[in-house]
């Protein structure tokens, strides 16, 4: 995996589980891959891959089974869902909307630009 330089490691492995999740890759009630595997198929350290585990299992996306590691909630694509969003809303239309007052553009222009989007 490359990680990018702009966005903490344990946030990209994160987004690494999401697509597996999404994907398919990772199924519900499934064991996914032990934090040692992960860390080892990323090349990363374990303390980091134990991190995003973690903000996974308070999100209801990851759960553990005492001695056996951990495994996909049933729940989970919605759990991915809701996390998403949760980071659209907070992060990603923050910062747009920044952007979008420095630039002087209006709210107005964004609906506008969208409807040509969607065509």
């Amino acid at each position: 995996m490359n990680f990018k330089t702009d966005k903490p490691i344990y946030r990209q492995i994160i987004e690494y589980a999401f697509t597996c999740i999404i994907s398919g890759e990772w199924i519900p009630e499934q064991k996914v891959p032990s934090v040692r595997e992960l860390a080892v198929k990323l090349a990363v350290n374990s303390h980091t891959v134990l991190k995003a585990y973690e903000f996974l299992q308070s999100e209801n996306i990851i759960y553990p089974r005492r001695g056996m590691g951990f495994y996909l909630a049933a729940d989970a694509k919605e759990n991915v869902n809701a996390a998403r969003r949760h980071e659209f809303y907070n992060t990603t239309l923050t910062e747009l909307f920044s952007e979008m007052e420095m630039l002087g553009i209006s709210i107005d222009d964004l609906v506008e630009r969208y409807k040509s989007y969607k065509g």
